[in-house]
């Protein structure tokens, strides 16, 4: 629980601060001088809130007592449902068929990328500890 309770500080207080930078980037890249503040507010709590999800859900993958296979898809449904929701219902993509497939195809390469990556990191990390330990 503590563990759960401190991903989800770590994760809000990284969302509010993403949304700000967000926000910051998007008005000098476009010479605003105004934003909407009810757009902002939104995006805002939807930026905290996927960021949250996205903190508390690796903890799927700390339960020893299940295969890496079942860590995963517990851990992809859980994100892609919760990102859909929200990304759609904030309308930060429209609701079409060409959308609906090109946030599903994006979503499932940089969930693959990511996924892959954090693979080869702890694999590596435990071949390290092999060897250190076969050194003792």
């Amino acid at each position: 629980m503590k563990t759960f309770l401190f991903r989800s500080t770590i994760g809000i207080f990284f969302g509010g601060f993403l949304a700000v930078i967000l926000t910051a980037s998007i008005i000098l890249a476009n010479g605003l001088e105004t934003i909407d503040a009810v757009a902002f507010m939104k995006s805002a709590v939807g930026t905290m809130f996927c960021a949250w999800f996205f903190s508390v859900t690796p903890l799927y993958f700390e339960n020893e007592n299940w295969s890496l296979l079942r860590q995963t898809s517990y851990h992809f449904i859980t994100v892609i449902i919760l990102y859909f929701f929200t990304a759609f219902g904030l309308q930060w993509f429209s609701f079409t068929p060409l959308s609906f497939l090109t946030f599903v195809l994006m979503f499932l390469g940089v969930y693959a990328v990511i996924w892959v990556s954090f693979y080869f990191y702890f694999k590596n990390e435990a071949r390290k500890m092999s060897e250190e330990l076969d050194g003792l």
